[in-house]
């Protein structure tokens, strides 16, 4: 089995747009070409292109890009449903599909679309057994389940995907429930911050330190036992800046966080400094905790660009 400290990087984009069929097919092809390995995308109501169809565009415009969602909120479809339209993209691609998904948490999009905001722990739930439907409709021959909140009788999904028994499924937390069934049941685990208040604001922020990430990583580890060594670590690095003037690129982020500077300094959710600096961060924190898959916003694409091809593969 893989030692998930010596797992090689990859490296992906989390993109919301733009709404322009032209620019949105040239900007999935940069990205490839500078040699990232994923697209993601979220999945809210706000001003942001539907992922499913954009995902499915940038799959057809690129040859190995992988693609995925950071990530379905798995009260906007039913799971069946999901599972059939990501296993129908996973053909179109050749196995392209990454499976991001998760329980939901942005209280607006709920309020605005109407559909009731149920506590934590039922939503929790309810994105539980979606996870075993989705499993189940992508396995073979029909299959059966009878939860609290879905109810499959004798369902075989078609198309199967190419990937299998699935597509590798990411689960992100930042909660010990969340990274616990994380642990348990996906195939790269995101650390997150707690977003149980719906919205990013100080309390997410506050979770966000790295003595608090690395007490993540270590539940993880704890829960996954001999699993650990077939999941991947991921992070999605929010204050990303590539550049000589590492302290003053420091102060200028933890001022505009609202945090003093030991805290960006120390976490993992910040990559800033020279493409030296930064592949110094990223090969240091792969062996304290594992991170080896990487993502990055769209102002990044390009300054980010020299780490990707430092370290991409390695």
């Amino acid at each position: 089995m893989p030692d998930p400290t010596t797992r090689p990087f990859r490296f992906g984009v989390q993109l919301s747009g733009p709404a322009d069929a032209t620019k949105w097919v040239e900007q999935a092809r940069r990205i490839e070409d500078l040699g990232y390995a994923t697209v993601t995308m979220p999945d809210h109501f706000t001003d942001q292109l539907a992922p499913m169809p954009a995902l499915a565009a940038v799959a057809a415009a690129t040859t190995v890009l992988r693609v995925g969602a950071l990530v379905f909120d798995n009260d906007y479809k039913h799971p069946v449903v999901l599972a059939k339209e990501l296993a129908t993209m996973d053909v179109l691609s050749g196995g392209r599909v990454e499976i991001g998904i998760g329980a939901g948490w942005m209280e607006t999009d709920y309020r605005a679309a109407g559909m009731a905001y149920d506590r934590p722990g039922v939503r929790v739930d309810r994105f539980e057994e979606a996870l075993a439907v989705i499993k189940g409709a992508m396995a073979d021959g029909s299959f059966s389940f009878e939860g609290m909140h879905y109810t499959i009788t004798d369902y075989d999904g078609q198309p199967p995907p190419v990937q299998r028994p699935h597509p590798p499924i990411l689960i992100g937390g930042g909660g010990e429930r969340v990274l616990s069934i994380a642990a348990r049941e996906a195939d790269i685990v995101g650390i997150n911050g707690n977003m149980r208040a719906g919205v990013i604001g100080p309390d997410a922020v506050a979770s966000m330190t790295g003595e608090i990430v690395a007490d993540r990583v270590a539940l993880v580890r704890r829960v996954a036992g001999e699993r650990i060594d077939d999941i991947e670590l991921n992070i999605r690095a929010f204050m990303v800046s590539v550049t000589d003037d590492r302290p003053g690129a420091l102060g200028q982020v933890a001022s505009m966080v609202g945090v003093d500077e030991a805290m960006i300094d120390a976490t993992p959710f910040a990559l800033i400094g020279s493409t030296a600096d930064i592949a110094d961060q990223l090969q240091r924190r792969r062996e304290e905790l594992g991170f080896t898959y990487v993502i990055v916003g769209p102002e990044d694409i390009e300054p980010f660009a020299p780490v990707v091809a430092h370290l991409a593969g390695t």
